[in-house]
């Protein structure tokens, strides 16, 4: 019997010992303040809590008050820094790859898969931006995705009219994921590219979900999204790779090209998860900012009226009245180039950008420990009152005179910043402008129900945002 007891209380010694160590971790210099939380799980319930606002979420906003703008947490049993800083969150990008690198928790890794875009640093990264930007670059996004972009919002947009509703975030998904799957892997909108689809939204409602994979949670779900879809890149990478002869297409012909040198840099894992992850990043996070966009333009009268102002002008200056959008239309929009950065500000698609420290940072009388996580909060600077009047009102007019944002700055990191500044940004950027001056040039519309939002912490609307459209004479 006294046996037992030693070996107890042995045991309770052990854990308060381990529970004291994991709450007071060491490090060379002065941590920031806040809370680990409790062993292994830390904060993670709090940072997952539901928040149905715009706003910051109550988990940094509450830590923000009571520690600063820079605090410390452990999430999914990582310690890191949350940085709501807008000078720590600018150093912290402009030291890519010198004192900070990409991460993504361990979840994030087996979700986008272990050699996604994301996880790759130094010359492997920038060889697939390059080959990235030969699709989403300047000169490819004018000379083909503009036009296809115009034909599909003015053919979706028609669709839509003839219907007693649409289901605004679904409708724009599809239409997106159309137009990109077309560029990516060829797909046509047919029923196999619809159950491709389907996969990505499984897996995307599970994305920034609580890391449990048992049956019947959205991490789980999310799991077998990304092994259904990535079933379907496989076979189709592989029956290209037999097909010799085959003439390039689109941009998985391009991977195969890569694939197939004497001296290849891509393996075939990293050629498939690059096209997982473009798949996924090209058309939900542009859906979901579009979505909030529309709905936080039907809510204010003015802003509508002054896009429409300016669409219904270009309209009259063609000397085609059907003809579609051209570049320099596309150029001339300037009150629509402010609109799509305050849907961008506010709709904070991206609620945190991981980096790791490689090195002792030391900050503002702080020190980030080798090895500790960077949650760099986006949100926290863009609704920050200090930096933006009145932040939640949607007020395109606050970007008027501003200088033109071709990439992250210290203040507006809707984009991120730095050597990985999102690549897809012009074609996001176009794609709102080109569906605005479809539908406030051809359309009324109403909303039929639903638009409320919930973050998670990612943005979802899960009554979804119903409109029903109204051709104009």
């Amino acid at each position: 019997m006294e046996a037992l007891w030693v070996v107890a209380l042995a045991m309770a010694v052990a854990f308060i010992l381990w529970t004291y160590r994991w709450s007071h971790p060491k490090a060379n210099g002065r941590l920031p303040p806040g809370s680990l939380g409790l062993p292994l799980l830390g904060e993670t319930m709090q940072f997952f809590a539901p928040n149905p606002t715009c706003d910051v979420s109550p988990f940094v906003k509450d830590r923000v008050n009571r520690y600063g703008t820079v605090f410390k947490t452990s999430v999914v049993g990582r310690a890191m820094v949350v940085s709501a800083d807008p000078d720590l969150n600018h150093y912290v990008f402009q030291q890519e790859g010198k004192l900070f690198e990409s991460w993504y928790p361990a979840t994030f890794t087996e979700i986008f898969g272990r050699d996604n875009v994301g996880s790759l640093h130094g010359f492997m990264y920038k060889y697939l931006k390059t080959l990235v930007l030969r699709l989403y670059g300047q000169e490819n996004l004018r000379a083909v995705l503009f036009a296809d972009t115009d034909t599909a919002c003015r053919a979706t947009l028609a669709s839509w009219a003839s219907q007693p509703s649409v289901e605004l975030k679904d409708g724009l998904s599809t239409m997106i994921f159309d137009i990109t799957a077309k560029k990516l892997i060829g797909y046509e909108p047919t029923k196999s590219s619809e159950s491709l689809r389907k996969n990505f939204v499984a897996f995307i409602r599970g994305l920034i979900s609580f890391p449990v994979n048992i049956p019947g949670t959205a991490y789980h779900e999310c799991m077998k999204g990304r092994r259904n879809a990535m079933t379907v890149l496989k076979r189709m990478m592989r029956e290209r790779m037999a097909d010799e002869g085959r003439q390039p297409e689109d941009f998985l012909d391009v991977m195969i090209e890569e694939l197939r040198r004497e001296k290849p840099v891509l393996t075939e894992t990293v050629a498939l998860d690059l096209m997982f992850v473009l798949l996924f990043a090209s058309f939900e996070t542009t859906a979901l900012a579009l979505t909030l966009g529309i709905r936080l333009i039907t809510e204010n009268p003015k802003v509508l009226e002054a896009l429409t102002e300016e669409h219904e002008a270009i309209v009259r200056d063609r000397k085609d009245l059907d003809a579609g959008l051209t570049w320099a239309e596309y150029k001339s929009m300037t009150f629509t180039s402010q609109v799509t950065l305050e849907i961008a500000r506010i709709a904070n698609i991206v609620p945190g950008i991981f980096r790791k420290a490689l090195q002792d940072i030391e900050f503002k009388g702080y020190t980030i420990p080798a090895g500790w996580a960077v949650m760099v909060c986006p949100p926290a600077v863009h609704l920050n009152p200090e930096i933006y009047e009145d932040p939640l009102a949607f007020n395109p007019w606050r970007w008027q005179d501003k200088m033109e944002i071709t990439g992250g700055t210290k203040h507006f990191m809707a984009f991120g910043g730095g050597l990985r500044f999102c690549v897809g940004t012009d074609l996001s950027k176009v794609l709102m402008a080109t569906f605005i001056h479809c539908l406030v040039t051809k359309y009324r519309w109403k909303t039929v129900k639903g638009g409320n939002i919930m973050r998670t912490p990612g943005l979802s609307f899960p009554d979804g945002f119903h409109i029903q459209l109204f051709p104009k004479n």
